[in-house]
């Protein structure tokens, strides 16, 4: 079923804002990617936690969880599989930096068609590449999906069709993450991600991967994970976000990898749980 885009800004059905927008002016505003299906939105309480903790950290005032619920209705319906983005920004303002404190947020739903990705890719593995462009390291933002992603958009911008995927370093040369995924790998037996307190992007599915490591006794660590120790440890290395629900990564570069036993019992979990559509 194709879906046609459709966009809520501020209660109106309507796909424009003023040009004055501090998220569009200054990417100054949260944002959050939501797999829908059958009409629900999959891990809304865990996006709808990170939008408000996104907004405090950048010192919005927080959305509504309520209204931006009760609007998430009104797009998604019963709609088999879908995307569903929702943004607030700190709203119009004046030229110049500085926020008045008496702006009103203004908050966007949209509704977008699913991407089909080929289903082999979440059961046999994607090939990946090492991005160029580096995450900059700024704990004030660590974390948070705000509006402003130009290292990614930059680091995408390095290949076409022949990778699937691109991780991303910090000028340390820590992995850090993919460019839209979060990054995980088996090595010497325990399941690993890189710490995220300084770059990067906490995404809902990453943590729902370490609470469900936890809940199966999978021994876990957060933790610095410099290239050489991913390419050369690693015995297993799989990507997650809301959307891919669990990549297997079968190649990086030159470097091969397997499916292991780890990934497969993890990604099994997260579809049993429904948090993640599948492929």
């Amino acid at each position: 079923m194709d879906v046609p885009f459709r966009a809520l800004i501020n209660g109106k059905m309507q796909s424009h804002i003023d040009v004055r927008d501090r998220g569009l002016a200054f990417g100054d505003g949260v944002f959050e990617t939501i797999a829908i299906k059958n009409g629900k939105a999959l891990c809304w309480d865990l996006h709808m936690k990170r939008l408000m903790d996104g907004a405090r950290r950048l010192g919005l005032p927080p959305p509504d969880p309520i209204l931006y619920t009760d609007e998430m209705h009104i797009l998604c319906g019963s709609i088999p599989r879908a995307v569903l983005k929702l943004i607030w920004t700190r709203g119009v303002s004046e030229r110049g930096y500085r926020a008045t404190g008496s702006d009103l947020p203004t908050r966007i739903l949209t509704l977008s068609a699913w991407h089909r990705y080929p289903a082999h890719w979440g059961q046999e593995g994607v090939a990946v590449r090492l991005c160029r462009q580096t995450w900059s390291r700024q704990p004030a933002l660590a974390g948070i999906k705000h509006l402003n992603r130009l290292e990614q958009v930059l680091a995408r911008a390095e290949w076409t069709d022949e990778y699937q995927e691109g991780l991303m370093r910090d000028d340390r040369g820590d992995v850090i993450s993919g460019t839209a995924s979060n990054l995980f790998l088996v090595a010497s037996g325990i399941l690993c991600t890189p710490d995220l307190s300084s770059c990067g992007v906490c995404g809902t599915i990453r943590t729902c991967v370490i609470a469900t490591a936890r809940h199966l006794q999978i021994p876990f660590e957060i933790r610095r994970v410099p290239l050489p120790f991913l390419i050369e440890r690693a015995e297993e290395i799989f990507l997650t976000n809301s959307l891919i629900g669990i990549w297997p990564i079968l190649r990086i570069e030159g470097h091969g990898y397997s499916v292991g036993k780890v990934t497969r019992k993890l990604h099994d979990e997260l579809i049993a749980q429904n948090v993640v559509a599948g492929l």
